[in-house]
């Protein structure tokens, strides 16, 4: 099979399609791919990194502004969005692979319609719960729409063929056991542990909120804390100083810029606090874990608003919006669902529900069952 992949822009487009990528090579090891990136795109990295070969187009979005300069790129993008289709239909032809899939982001627009174009069938997969503008173009001409969560369906064009396949989701994430990670983290059944972050980056204003809630646990030790600060949040610390709290000295404390065993804390946690992108919503679900939702205003569309309500309608998860974050919110939420064992419990079954685990297989099946209709057809 020869799959060629696209999508970039974000982590959030690129990870799904190398997750994709990564399990159709084990399924069947000589298979061949290709992915189109754009040129300036974190993909080059990461896909380069995961052991990939990548070509390149170069692709840029709309802004929504009149000033001269935001109308000189505009224009730009107009010719960017022609060039980039005929070097993708270049690009697919020299390859002529069995299969195209998109995952989101600008690159995938032109590369998944000029494949359409040629004739080769494609497929995309939308991650979010409000689906991305390229995806919602796209959508009437794949053979497949393949779809994270199902609240996205109706935001599509009736035109389009639906199958819920959930998102990737990493193997270390689901192989994890509660009680051996807590013993690996070295805690204990004494008190809850909250794990919470922003992103690689950092949010300003989760921190902010949760040096609040931590400097009241570094007194009354009533939960342990698992946070990460993130590269953009390294004055937390000092934060935390001048609020009395010696991180050193707490041992209910695990305060550090980066988590890199995730999969650990997510498993040992008993509440997640966090903004609401899609995989890591689709991770929390895995593990069952009840949330508190803090959805990043400044995405496209406002999709974080619209991951985050899917779990808090189901009753897996509250919200907090940006605009009403602080540390008294937070500290009166969090008691919220940790002092009361129901609702714990509620929101543990509930977000355990929503979970879709084996979605890999999924959308491999479906990449079958699309190549065996282009077969016959």
């Amino acid at each position: 099979m020869k799959v060629l992949l696209a999508g970039g822009g974000t982590a959030g487009h690129i990870n799904p399609a190398l997750a994709i990528a990564g399990y159709i090579k084990e399924q069947e090891p000589d298979a061949e791919f290709l992915f189109i990136g754009n040129r300036d795109g974190m993909e080059q990295r990461l896909v380069k990194q995961a052991g990939f070969p990548i070509k390149s187009v170069v692709i840029s979005g709309f802004h929504r502004s009149f000033a001269p300069k935001e109308i000189i790129h505009n224009i730009k993008t107009v010719h960017y969005s022609f060039s980039s289709r005929r070097a993708a239909k270049k690009i697919i032809r020299e390859f002529n692979p069995d299969i195209c899939i998109g995952t989101g982001g600008y690159v995938s627009g032109p590369v998944i319609l000029a494949a359409c174009n040629l004739g080769y069938p494609a497929v995309i997969h939308e991650q979010n719960a409000y689906p991305g503008v390229t995806n919602k173009m796209l959508a009437g001409n794949v053979s497949r729409v393949m779809l994270a969560n199902d609240d996205a369906r109706p935001r599509f064009t009736d035109k389009a063929r639906f199958v819920l396949t959930g998102n990737p989701i990493r193997p270390a994430i689901l192989a994890t056991k509660h009680d051996e990670a807590k013993k690996r983290l070295g805690l204990d059944d004494s008190k809850p542990i909250i794990l919470s972050f922003g992103g690689s980056l950092g949010a300003k204003c989760i921190n902010e909120a949760m040096a609040e809630l931590i400097a009241r646990s570094a007194k009354d030790k009533k939960y342990y804390h698992i946070h990460a600060y993130g590269q953009q949040g390294t004055w937390m610390p000092d934060l935390l100083k001048k609020k009395g709290v010696d991180i050193e000295k707490c041992d209910n404390l695990d305060i550090r810029q980066y988590i890199d065993n995730m999969n650990d804390c997510l498993a040992a946690c008993d509440l997640v606090v966090s903004r609401a992108g899609a995989i890591t919503l689709s991770e929390i679900q895995a593990k069952g874990r009840p949330a508190v939702l803090i959805p990043s205003p400044y995405v496209t569309e406002n999709h974080q608003y619209h991951n985050a309500m899917s779990m808090v309608r189901k009753k897996a998860a509250k919200l907090i919006e940006e605009k009403d974050l602080d540390g008294k919110t937070l500290i009166e939420t969090v008691d919220s669902i940790l002092t009361d064992l129901s609702t714990l419990g509620e929101y543990r079954k509930n977000a355990q529900s929503l979970a879709i685990t084996d979605a890999n297989e999924r959308i491999y099946q479906t990449v079958k069952e699309v190549l065996k209709e282009h077969k016959k057809s």
